[in-house]
């Protein structure tokens, strides 16, 4: 009597279930790859956003009031919350922009504008 060489169904069942098992892990990992970089990304644009919304307020000279405007930084539309706020010293405002792309902030920036800058 010859035996025959080969796998039992028990041992291929074992096989993919390790291979079904590695396979779920290796996807999640790249999942969490994806979503990072994505967030990382949105991060990266907000603060873009909040740092240009603060040149542009120090290079006007202006004495900036709460406001609220949008801008467009790589085909998005983000939205963007000036909060000014007094400081001790009379002749400087502290100034935070907060961006976002719905209602939660993304990023938020804190910047400081002197009234001494404004006249020159």
């Amino acid at each position: 009597m010859k035996y025959k060489q080969g796998f039992t169904l028990l041992e291929v069942l074992v096989a993919l279930a390790i291979l079904a098992i590695a396979l779920s892990a290796a996807m999640k990992v790249s999942i969490e790859n994806a979503e990072n970089a994505s967030y990382l990304r949105d991060k990266t644009l907000a603060h873009w956003v909040a740092m240009n919304v603060l040149t542009e307020i120090q290079v006007r000279g202006e004495w900036p009031d709460q406001k609220k405007g949008s801008a467009m930084m790589a085909d998005r539309k983000w939205y963007w919350t000036l909060k000014v706020s007094e400081t001790v010293d009379d002749e400087l405002r502290r100034l935070e922009v907060q961006v976002h792309k719905n209602e939660s902030a993304v990023v938020s920036l804190v910047g400081f504008v002197a009234a001494k800058s404004l006249s020159e």
